[in-house]
């Protein structure tokens, strides 16, 4: 399918986008290549073919959901100008 001016400038419109003169043909060239090379896709037999949802062999490895122990919160209130009970304290700003 060619990208032609009269389409071009419905798809101008139907996007609410000013295209500038001087950028027309070489957009009416790229959407043009971008069309044929979906046609070429379409033209692809993946009627057998499953779809792919991973590139591994039996899907993504997962984890354990173990929790640790972790001294971060501790560490970063110790650095805190004012915190309590792992929480910072601040100033109150609404009334």
């Amino acid at each position: 399918m060619q990208i032609d001016d009269k389409l071009l400038t419905k798809l101008e419109k139907l996007s609410a986008l000013k295209i500038a003169d001087e950028k027309r043909q070489e957009l009416e060239e790229q959407l043009s290549q971008i069309v044929n090379f979906v046609e070429k896709l379409d033209e692809l037999k993946l009627d057998d073919i499953e779809a792919m949802t991973s590139t591994t062999n039996g899907g993504t490895l997962l984890r354990n959901d173990e929790s640790k122990k972790s001294d971060v919160t501790d560490t970063i209130s110790k650095h805190a100008p004012n915190s309590q009970d792992g929480f910072f304290i601040v100033p109150k700003i609404i009334e």
